[in-house]
Parts: structure tokens; sequence; C-alpha cells
């Protein structure tokens, strides 16, 4: 396709590995201390686990990170759930759906690295990637529980259908919230590295 850049030539995912180490520490940090209700929450926040995979596969190269922030988030909702702070509710063999919605998300973000690029005229092209990938991810996440769950046992598509308004805008914003808020720090990293090198070819 000759919208999206060979990988050798692409702005994403970080080359430098302290820009990885970094993207790692501070994704991993923001999961912690956004998801369930455990020692480390910061109530006032909403989850920031979509935004997470999205940004770690949009930023991150190692595809090993994947598994290892899916048992990041699957411990901390056994932490939060050990401590008494949330019910057994989503813990279900609907559960497991996660895993795909997760890795869609991931997916997307990798996608979404190969068509971004460090202007300013990328920002719709991330605006529909978050659109179309979210979309994916909430229906196996939202439908999985829903239909897989047991919790819903006259669970039908109409009642799934008339869920979709009342829940997926919070979703989506709070998505592009995170999303939004990680591409604008990493803008600032560049343009400070941009500045760096200018000061020092001086």
């Amino acid at each position: 396709m000759t919208w999206m850049l060979p990988p050798s030539e692409a702005a994403l995912p970080l080359r430098s590995r302290n820009a990885q180490i970094a993207a790692v520490l501070a994704l991993a940090a923001l999961m912690v201390c956004t998801r369930g209700q455990h020692f480390a929450t910061v109530d006032a926040l909403p989850s920031a686990s979509w935004a997470v995979f999205f940004l770690a596969g949009a930023l991150l190269r190692p595809a090993w990170l994947f598994p290892a922030l899916f048992v990041l988030s699957s411990l901390l909702d056994l932490a939060s759930l050990a401590l008494g702070r949330v019910t057994d509710w989503c813990l279900s063999p609907a559960y497991w759906a996660l895993a795909l919605a997760y890795g869609a998300l991931w997916w997307g973000g990798r996608v979404y690295a190969r068509m971004h690029r460090d202007r300013i005229a990328t920002v719709p092209v991330l605006v529909l990637s978050l659109l179309a990938i979210s979309a994916v991810a909430y229906l196996i996440s939202k439908g999985g529980f829903y239909f897989l769950s047991g919790r819903y046992p006259d669970a039908t598509w109409a009642g799934f259908l008339d869920r979709i308004p009342r829940y997926y805008p919070r979703t989506l914003g709070t998505l592009a919230g995170y999303v939004g808020a990680g591409f604008v720090v990493y803008a600032v990293a560049r343009l400070f590295e941009s500045r760096q090198r200018a000061g020092a070819a001086a």
C-alpha cells in the first residue's frame, strides 16, 4: 500500500533503546495507576488499559510486551479482587475475550505506526484509526462479556445493540484522551530531541 512506509523508513515504533524503556515504564505505570481498585489506583482517573495496548503497539518493538502487559492487567484485577475492592462480576469465562480485544488494539497500534508521520497532518489518520479499532475492540470485549459471561441469561442482539450508545462513546472518549495525551508527550520529546541535535551540530 502506497500510504504505508516501509519499516525501515517509518517514524514509529521508537528506535532508541532508552526511549523504548521509558515508554514501557510509563505505560506500565499508567496501567497500574488507573486499572481496578488496588493500592496504587488513582481513583479520579478512568482506566487507561485500552490506550496502553494501542500505544504499546504503536511505540514499542518487542512482541513479547503484549503478553507481558496482559499478565500485568490480569494481576491488577486479581489484586483488586483479593483486596476486596471489587467483586468477581467481571471475572468470568468471557474474561479471555479481553485478550482478543487487547490484541486488536495492539495490532491497531502496529498498523497506525506504519502510517504515522511526524507532522500535524497525521492527526486525522490517528482519529480514523482509533474509531475503527475501538469499534472492533468494543464488539469483542463488551460483546464477549454480554453473551458469554453468563451474567445476562436473556442476552439478545437487540439488548446488546441498545447498550452501545450508552457505553461506547465514553469508552471511545477515554481511549482518545489517553492516546492523544500520549502523542503530545511523544511530539514534545521529538521536538526536544531535534533541538538537541541542532544545538550539537551548531
